[in-house]
């Protein structure tokens, strides 16, 4: 890959994680949806260490990220949780690939938290995503009560993370 073009994936993934950290869970979930739009290819691989198998195609990876993003925007708009998303990039050898450290941060109204921590490869082809995997995840607190939430009472969501939110 030559320097100029590592230098537009990189600038593309900053822009795209820039995106994804700016992006408001609390008041609705479809930027994150108009964000994949954008930024990923028709054809995107999405792997991960806690599913088995690879994800292939905009039309498998969309109903993931739906069904993750949908209990986190019900419980930050309705329950009151605090989601904070950070980044950092992260530097590695392989110039085709562009890694970065993840961290979500989860905080009930009584105070209690939780953070997941993973770190991310993506691959670009042009402006477009077309491989990314997410692996190593560690949890750090938790797990988040429905008190914490203000949701006593309510049953719990079927999310990727429900681990956190016993």
């Amino acid at each position: 890959m030559n320097s100029e073009r590592f230098d537009m994936s990189s600038a593309l993934d900053r822009e795209l994680n820039e995106a994804i950290v700016n992006a408001d869970i609390s008041n609705f979930y479809e930027e994150f949806l108009a964000i994949f739009d954008r930024y990923y290819a028709e054809n995107v691989e999405v792997a991960s260490d806690t599913t088995p198998a690879s994800l292939t195609g905009k039309a498998h990876v969309l109903p993931i990220l739906f069904n993750f993003l949908m209990p986190l925007h019900v419980m930050a708009e309705i329950g009151g949780l605090s989601v904070t998303l950070r980044y950092s990039p992260i530097r590695a050898d392989q110039r085709e690939e562009q890694y970065t450290e993840w961290s979500l941060d989860l905080q009930g109204v009584l105070g209690r938290s939780a953070t997941v921590h993973w770190p991310s490869a993506k691959r670009w082809k042009g402006s477009r995503v077309l491989y990314e995997r997410h692996f190593d995840h560690r949890q750090i607190g938790g797990p988040l009560t429905f008190i914490d939430l203000g949701l006593d009472g309510v049953p719990a969501p079927a999310c990727q993370y429900q681990a956190l939110l016993r």
